[in-house]
């Protein structure tokens, strides 16, 4: 039988395997372990708490892609309904785009965050597969639809095409002022 520690190297190996962004779910973890999922968030706990950088995202765990300084990045606010977050988040990745994250503003809780890494349609759906299934709502639901998102492109002009397509959409918010610097660090 495998030891604590052995078995966070293996997780952190299989990981390593499945490549920075490609995620594993806890059950699938577990199950190559021989372990409870349970046992699996804890070690993924212990792993975080030293410094290993791991995200848990909606498809599983990830690691966390390092920022790569000639890849920019820029945070849109979007307001649209429920049934359109598979539109919006097609014209993000169809123009090359990469989803890091959603945030909202709320008005008791300031702003929350959550990692998405959506990179392709594939993930898209997903996403949206685990939306509809109605177990859990989307952070936009706190908000009225307002949100933020942090997107990263291979060049300024991809974010810019993408963020035209997003306002042809009707999908684009106007940033209020207080929004603008807070939205813009994530704090």
């Amino acid at each position: 039988m495998m030891g604590g520690a052995e078995r966070r190297q293996a997780i952190l190996d299989s990981l390593s395997e499945a490549g920075t962004g490609s995620a594993l779910s806890g059950r699938e973890l577990a199950g190559r372990f021989g372990v409870s999922r349970q046992v699996v968030v804890q070690d993924i706990a212990l792993m975080r708490e030293a410094g290993t950088p791991i995200v848990a995202t909606s498809r599983g765990y990830v690691l966390e892609r390092r920022r790569e300084s000639d890849r920019p990045r820029r945070t849109v606010k979007v307001r649209h309904s429920i049934d359109q977050i598979g539109d919006e988040l097609c014209a993000i990745v169809d123009r090359g785009g990469r989803v890091l994250d959603v945030t909202v503003n709320h008005r008791a809780y300031g702003f929350v965050s959550a990692p998405l890494d959506i990179a392709n349609r594939r993930d898209v759906r997903r996403f949206v597969d685990d939306i509809s299934s109605g177990v859990s709502s989307p952070l936009m639901t706190l908000t009225s639809g307002y949100h933020f998102h942090l997107i990263e492109a291979n060049t300024e002009d991809e974010l810019d095409e993408i963020e035209a397509a997003l306002d042809e959409l009707g999908f684009l918010a106007k940033v209020l002022p207080y929004e603008a610097t807070k939205a813009a660090d994530g704090s």
